[in-house]
């Protein structure tokens, strides 16, 4: 018997620094018309209500972080639980115990299922290249602590945060621990070798999905932000690794996908990888530096 979920990606474009109110608006729009395909699961974007501002050192970069119970998260979980979509909110987070990469994920019910935190946090330096640029997380968020998976939308999922996708090891660890489904909010920009960026961005998102049987729902952002031009490209992918929906490169969209959860078992059945682990011989893996 077929296990159907649709699926959306909410693509949103560029935002202006301090400009909260479109993007926010931008987001609440894209709720509804989620609701109106009757979605059942969406994502947001990494760090999708802020510019990327994670590409440069700036000494206030404390205005674009939020604590959990921030008022415009608090609206976007409340207007996904009016329509009943299990949202996946991604947000730059400040706790009592850190500053964050984060994404919380609710049910159905508006429910907090649970809260991930990026675990693999990058850090290279500016390109000389044309539109240079490159990722100075690191003098901004502490990394996760934890890769867990959560019930929600009939069906478990877990949450990779962009860079984190590059980890095979983690994203085995999620399905090993149930997930049928992996949530990427990715910020994946173009610059200095646009073709490049452009060829290798479905690589990992692909690879995932096959060598683990999973569906990856991959959110991208879309647009110019100074010298980074985000490539777009949302898509989600199958368990055997075939795109089943992709979005375009120049505008906001909701992209949507309705997908059958048994397609997870087939394919890990079509493809036994997990039969033939070796688990013996990975120690490395976990110990080697």
């Amino acid at each position: 018997m077929a296990r159907t979920l649709t699926l959306a990606a909410a693509q949103t474009g560029s935002v202006e620094d301090g400009d909260l109110r479109t993007i926010t608006e931008a987001a609440h729009a894209m709720l509804d018309e989620a609701a109106r395909q009757q979605v059942r699961l969406l994502t947001f974007g990494e760090l999708f209500l802020t510019p990327f501002f994670a590409n440069r050192l700036v000494e206030d970069f404390d205005r674009w972080f939020m604590d959990g119970e921030h008022e415009v998260l608090a609206g976007l979980r409340e207007k996904a639980r009016r329509h009943r979509i299990a949202l996946v909110l991604p947000f730059a987070e400040r706790a009592n115990d850190g500053w964050f990469n984060s994404a919380f994920v609710y049910d159905e019910d508006g429910r907090e299922a649970g809260r991930y935190r990026k675990t693999h946090i990058p850090a290279y330096f500016p390109s000389e290249g044309p539109g240079g640029t490159g990722s100075f997380e690191k003098f901004y968020f502490a990394p996760g602590a934890s890769l867990q998976t959560y019930a929600v939308a009939g069906t478990r999922i877990g949450v990779q945060i962009c860079n984190d996708r590059l980890y095979p090891e983690a994203s085995r660890a999620l399905a090993l621990a149930g997930a049928e489904l992996i949530a990427m909010p990715i910020a994946f920009s173009t610059y200095a070798d646009p073709a490049q960026r452009t060829s290798i961005w479905e690589i990992p998102l692909r690879a995932r999905a096959y060598e683990n049987g999973v569906f990856v729902l991959a959110c991208n952002r879309v647009g110019t932000e100074g010298p980074r031009h985000h490539l777009g490209r949302s898509m989600v992918v199958d368990p055997r690794g075939m795109i089943v929906a992709e979005a375009g490169t120049q505008q906001p969209q909701l992209l949507t996908a309705q997908v059958d959860l048994e397609v997870v078992t087939a394919a890990r059945k079509q493809f036994p990888w997990w039969r033939d682990r070796r688990p013996d011989l990975y120690g490395p893996l976990a110990t080697a530096r």
